[in-house]
């Protein structure tokens, strides 16, 4: 199956694959522990995607908790239901909110908000279509692409 993956870090995975579970509605799919029952791998799945979810492994594998809160990437969840109910689970579940929801230009609404060490998640539900010549005017950009 083709596709692509994000994979996130953790200082504690163990308390994020809940946290996940509990904010997002994401299940647990797959739990590798080794013999101390530290996390070694696990996927968490959404719909038809999942997400990965580690321990910090490396310099180069750190959960944002580590690293001053900086962030290299967000990770984009897609949902087809209700965006404000989603917010609202999230949001009593301690997520750290960046942005609350809103309307975007390209017919989307969405909101932003950190996981306990930090990661960005951006929530994401197509409430209208609309043109690419609308999202130009709207947006004042030029866009190439759009579907």
């Amino acid at each position: 199956m083709s596709g692509l993956r994000s994979a996130v870090f953790y200082q504690d995975p163990k308390a994020a694959l809940a946290w996940l579970e509990k904010a997002f509605g994401f299940e647990l799919a797959m739990l590798l522990e080794d013999a101390e029952g530290n996390v070694a791998h696990s996927q968490m799945e959404f719909g038809d995607s999942y997400v990965m979810v580690g321990q910090e492994w490396s310099a180069d594998h750190k959960s944002p908790k580590s690293v001053g809160g900086k962030n290299t990437q967000t990770v984009h969840i897609q949902i087809d239901t209700d965006l404000d109910e989603h917010f609202a689970r999230a949001k009593a579940a301690g997520a750290i909110i960046d942005a609350e929801p809103q309307m975007q230009f390209y017919g989307d609404k969405t909101y932003r908000c950190r996981d306990p060490e930090g990661h960005i998640w951006t929530v994401s539900q197509t409430v209208q279509a609309v043109s690419r010549e609308d999202a130009e005017a709207a947006s004042g950009l030029k866009i190439t692409g759009w579907r």
